[in-house]
């Protein structure tokens, strides 16, 4: 079966990773900048979407995606507030945020726990990592954690698309820890012990 098409929208950090990733594990894969006539055009050549923007630049993005219906939406954002605070809510995830403004899409949170350093291949200091993906459509999750496994992740199902809330407060920790007082580095990551391998 052939893999789906995965289009990157953002060139930073995280977008790079991703598509870099995932380049070498055999996906096709088409990353822009920020275009609107270019991200349209990848975001209807691609099976899988990944929204690699700045939280604030999310929802004129999906504007700019066009037709989404049955579209897979991976959002590895974290939401960042003033003075580097947590920005997120607990009472909505911005991945749910998203999802209200894809309509007909399946949004997934993924890759928001893991620095971009870490992304493209699952390891950090040698070590394989979690990769923790929640959504609501079942066919949708699965093609992330199969693309979690392709790029060498511990792919984790963490259930609904409402965990996201939850994970988004995990990213914001793992910042903290690599980037905060701590300062561990962002070659730092996360490993469940004691699921079943896939």
């Amino acid at each position: 079966m052939a893999k789906p098409k995965i289009a990157v929208i953002g060139k930073g950090h995280v977008g790079s990773a991703i598509g870099q990733g995932a380049q070498r594990a055999g996906y096709s894969v088409r990353t822009t900048g920020h275009d609107p006539a270019a991200v349209r055009e990848a975001a209807a050549w691609g099976d899988i979407i990944v929204l690699a923007v700045p939280g604030p630049a999310r929802e004129a993005t999906v504007k700019e995606l066009g037709d989404v219906t049955g579209k897979t939406i991976v959002d590895p954002t974290n939401l960042i507030g003033p003075n580097f605070s947590y920005g997120g809510d607990l009472r909505k995830s911005g991945a749910e945020q998203v999802q209200d403004w894809a309509k007909g899409a399946h949004v997934v949170k993924a890759f928001n726990t893991n620095f971009a350093e870490t992304m493209a291949t699952g390891k950090a200091h040698g070590e394989t990592i979690a990769l923790f993906v929640a959504g609501d459509d079942a066919g949708a999750k699965k093609q992330i954690l199969d693309l979690g496994r392709d790029l060498g992740h511990q792919a984790v199902d963490a259930g609904p698309l409402q965990n996201a809330r939850l994970l988004e407060v995990f990213g914001f920790l793992n910042i903290q820890l690599g980037m905060g007082p701590s300062r561990y580095g962002r070659d730092i990551g996360f490993r469940v012990v004691g699921i079943p391998a896939p």
